[in-house]
């Protein structure tokens, strides 16, 4: 399995960057190409699964983008609500997995629902996580407060068992929501930092990812660490970190 754990593989969701197709900032692209097959068989997994027409234009929409970056299909399909089962064997018959963007604890039970750890066991292909899809890949998912109400809800699990991809817990859209409220509090200094004690976060802005092949997971591209209710950069635009393996080379390409 190769792994590509984005904030947002098509450009910045604050408009600040235009991209046509698929996002080559950090080489994103170039990676990606490396590993499709010719004609893939394309899969969309919802985060919305009873969101039908949402689910639709997402789907159409990743289809347009990435025949845009000249990479080749020959089936782009969606698995949400109206869906029947789908086996392991069939999932495996896939070149190419999305894990769709979305409320993560809302996908987070699809994902259980659907049984898609265990299906996604010994498949080979292409997973590539959108924003709440990258953010359920870890094996301990950190749900990050979204919605009003879930920084103070008592009831609200902020810590998920998750696929197992990665032992990384991926914040995305960082330069987008670094500076936002919730509940009458920053969503960083006051929620998250305090939630981070005893753990690592990594954030991500839109444009930056997290590369997993055999085992070895590389950041490429701005990334920032949270750890102990402290941020610190650890990589910038047109560099690359190996976090499987600190002491690898770190450097730009």
């Amino acid at each position: 399995m190769i792994t590509f754990l984005t904030s947002s593989p098509t450009g910045a969701l604050d408009g600040s960057r235009r991209v046509e197709g698929l996002d080559e900032k950090n080489s994103f692209l170039e990676n990606l190409r490396k590993y499709w097959k010719e004609d893939s068989r394309c899969l969309m997994i919802s985060a919305f699964p009873a969101e039908y027409d949402v689910n639709d234009e997402m789907t159409a929409f990743f289809s347009k983008a990435v025949k845009k970056a000249g990479l080749t299909l020959s089936a782009f399909d969606l698995w949400d609500g109206r869906t029947k089962d789908v086996s392991g064997e069939v999932l495996h018959s896939y070149d190419v997995i999305f894990l769709g963007g979305g409320h993560v604890p809302t996908q987070h039970r699809f994902f259980e629902q659907i049984s898609l750890k265990e299906k996604l066991q010994e498949f080979h292909g292409i997973v590539i996580g959108i924003s709440a899809g990258t953010m359920n890949s870890a094996e301990l998912v950190y749900a990050q407060p979204e919605l009003e109400g879930e920084s103070v809800d008592p009831s609200y699990i902020r810590f998920l068992p998750g696929l197992g991809l990665t032992k990384t817990m991926i914040l995305p859209h960082y330069q987008m929501v670094k500076d936002q409220e919730l509940d009458g509090k920053r969503l960083y200094e006051d929620i998250t930092y305090k939630d981070s004690y005893g753990r690592k976060f990594l954030a991500l802005p839109d444009g930056s990812y997290l590369l997993i092949k055999d085992g070895k997971e590389t950041v490429w591209g701005e990334a920032y660490e949270i750890a102990d209710g402290v941020l610190r950069r650890i990589c910038e635009d047109g560099c690359k970190k190996c976090r499987s393996h600190p002491a690898e080379h770190h450097g730009c390409y």
